[in-house]
């Protein structure tokens, strides 16, 4: 079980900083022509910029203090804001109709919710 976690937490790790970088350093107009970017088109630069620090953020508490063994339960409450981050970013990619990254996105909520659920529970650090 251990294992799993700290797999899917990688995982997450990797898709959020490829997010949080494209975000907060590639222009919101580069980012609009871009597949699956086209949302950001009718955000500010900020909040895109936001949206992409926070994604950074997430990276480094899905791994950083489990692996320094300090405040591991800051893992499990960054998946659960993964799992917020990624149910406003279904409801956004919905109401552009863009299904496929609907599904992306609840892949990546669901692996959180995992991560959220077994570092909470079964599989949460002790110490």
């Amino acid at each position: 079980m251990n294992l799993a976690l700290w797999i899917a937490a990688g995982l997450l790790a990797v898709v959020a900083v490829s997010g949080g970088i494209s975000k907060t350093f590639v222009a919101r107009e580069k980012l609009a022509v871009l597949r699956g970017g086209g949302w950001t088109a009718d955000a500010s630069a900020g909040f895109v910029r936001t949206l992409g620090v926070l994604e950074l953020l997430a990276a480094v508490g899905l791994i950083v203090p489990a692996a320094l063994g300090i405040a591991p339960v800051l893992v499990a409450v960054t998946a659960v804001c993964w799992v917020l981050l990624m149910v406003g970013a279904v409801i956004t990619h919905g109401r552009r109709g863009e299904a496929a990254f609907v599904v992306l996105n609840l892949i990546y909520l669901a692996v959180a919710a995992f991560v959220a659920w077994g570092r909470f529970g079964p599989g949460a650090f002790t110490g």
